[in-house]
């Protein structure tokens, strides 16, 4: 039998990026955008069932390593404040058991030519299926892939 629990944390990522908040939030915006970014590293995919930018609307991603479980993540947006904010609630299972629920928040702030960004997540841990630190490290990655994008586009332009 699973033994019940739930661990509350807070969970904040930051960085500095030498593109606009606008550029930024352009990369959150679509799911095309998002795909260039998104997935942790080599050996991960990444797929959208849903994508609806806009408050109220919500996305369903299916990601994971190739060949290994799925996640499937399920979120609302509460708001939206274009090239400023994005605030979303939502659950993560794995295949079908819940492993956790929350929001995260992501702040964008001009910072000289750049900006910085804030990201944070306030969310629950279900029975130990998984944890703050797995999060953390998925979050850090993703964000580090965000600034080689960006980085690129801007070598390229």
């Amino acid at each position: 039998m699973v033994e019940r629990s739930v661990k509350h944390a807070t969970i904040v990522v930051e960085r500095t990026y030498e593109a606009t908040p606008e550029r930024v939030f352009a990369a959150w915006s679509s799911v095309e955008a998002l795909l260039r970014w998104n997935a942790m590293d080599e050996g991960w995919y990444m797929a959208y069932d849903q994508f609806d930018f806009r408050v109220g609307g919500g996305e369903i991603c299916r990601f994971g390593r190739t060949g290994g479980e799925t996640y499937i993540n399920t979120s609302t947006y509460q708001d939206i404040v274009p090239n400023r904010r994005i605030i979303s609630s939502g659950t993560m299972k794995r295949e079908t058991t819940s492993i956790s629920s929350g929001v995260v928040t992501v702040e964008l702030t001009p910072e000289g030519k750049g900006c910085h960004l804030v990201l944070t997540e306030q969310a629950a841990f279900l029975d130990d299926e998984d944890k703050p630190e797995y999060r953390q490290a998925g979050w850090s990655s993703m964000l580090d892939n965000l600034g080689k994008v960006l980085k690129n586009e801007t070598a390229s332009a």
